[in-house]
């Protein structure tokens, strides 16, 4: 019975997520198909393109086709009457859903294992295709801040290229260093910075370097040779971090990230890489979630529970989505605790769930708690 019940949910669950798939790829096909006709191998970079987004692709798509597979093969199996026979056999009803429980943490696994490192990473490095695509440069971060408070210097940088920790120089370079009075002592301005991983050395090409003193006009000096700085001690990992977009990191990188900004009072805010930190974790519970929500409210043992089973589940699957969707942007924003923020959208949704299990085990018509809701049924 545990087979024929996980044949029917595998089979349908394949076939949800294979057409998910097919309509969510033409759709991005369709609206990204002028950026791909602007490279010289358009077909290359379209399949270089959708192989290196899968694990995010499929990150996302994993939670609806298992809602489907869930409703539609838990929807037949009811219509046919076969969970009356199985429950008239001795099995209850959640032994007879274990497999669909099961199946639900074998795809949570998975989810967690793509959301590890795989998929941010992936969705971060889609535009850098795009890039090359149109002959532009590929950049890692735009636009950087970065306070060093210990040396009272604030770094800003205009881009960090590709492969920056091989020893590309970065674009667009200014250091401006203040005194313990916050007074400005001097600024330095490059195009381009590069740094010496051998001897840990800065070097600044075409720099303009600004001293100040007080109640006196700027000196400024225009440098012809490149300036070579040997006792700064920032290096291009600590700079580009403010830069990275946490949604676009790992836990690899993201633990990195905070463990060096907890030595180092840098400019970004650390709320929304601690929020992702905790998300990367609890998202994978989302599909046991699913199962919880979407089982019992699938299972009808008469023709009126059907209808009214699919449409609740729709619609506390959307509406979880749009509260976790909601509380990110809250934890982000550092209103509440980042932990709080990625775990209690799916703490809160698994309770209703076991909820309406426990309603369905003993028998309760899972419809009636609608039928409260509604004015005039008191």
């Amino acid at each position: 019975m545990d087979r024929y019940i996980a044949r029917e949910f595998g089979g349908i669950f394949g076939i949800c997520l294979t057409a998910l798939v097919m309509i969510w790829l033409l759709m991005d096909l369709a609206d990204k198909i002028g950026d791909f006709s602007e490279s010289k191998e358009m077909l290359k970079t379209i399949f270089r393109f959708y192989i290196t987004r899968s694990p995010a692709v499929l990150l996302l798509l994993l939670p609806y086709s298992l809602l489907l597979a869930l409703l539609y093969s838990l929807g037949k199996l009811s219509a046919n009457r076969e969970f009356i026979a199985m429950i008239q056999s001795g099995r209850s009803v959640m032994r007879i859903t274990m497999p669909l429980i099961f199946a639900g943490v074998f795809l949570a696994l998975i989810t967690l294992g793509l959301n590890y490192h795989w998929a941010p990473i992936a969705e971060g490095s889609v535009n850098d295709i795009l890039a090359e695509a149109e002959g532009k440069p590929k950049t890692d971060a735009d636009n950087v801040l970065f306070r060093n408070p210990e040396n009272r210097r604030l770094w800003q940088i205009g881009s960090f290229p590709d492969d920056y920790e091989k020893g590309k120089s970065l674009e667009d370079v200014e250091v401006t260093t203040t005194r313990a009075d916050r007074t400005l002592e001097s600024r330095l301005s490059a195009k381009r910075a590069s740094w010496n991983r051998e001897n840990r050395e800065w070097s600044f090409e075409e720099p303009l370097v600004s001293h100040f003193s007080p109640d006196e006009p700027p000196v400024f000096t225009n440098h012809a040779a490149p300036l070579v700085i040997k006792d700064w001690s920032e290096t291009p990992w600590q700079l580009i971090k403010p830069g990275l977009e946490a949604k676009y990191l790992g836990i690899p990188d993201l633990t990195s990230w905070l463990n060096g900004s907890s030595k180092v009072t840098q400019f970004a805010d650390s709320a929304p890489y601690l929020t992702q930190w905790h998300y990367r974790i609890a998202l994978p519970l989302s599909c046991v979630v699913t199962v919880l929500l979407a089982t019992p409210l699938g299972i009808h043992f008469s023709r009126r529970g059907a209808g009214g089973g699919v449409f609740m589940a729709v619609v506390l699957s959307g509406l979880m989505l749009l509260v976790t969707t909601i509380s990110l942007a809250i934890g982000e924003a550092d209103l509440i605790r980042p932990i709080y923020a990625a775990w209690l959208p799916n703490l809160g949704f698994a309770l209703l769930g076991l909820y309406l299990f426990r309603r369905r085990i003993t028998g309760q018509p899972i419809y009636l708690i609608l039928k409260r809701l509604l004015p005039g049924n008191d």
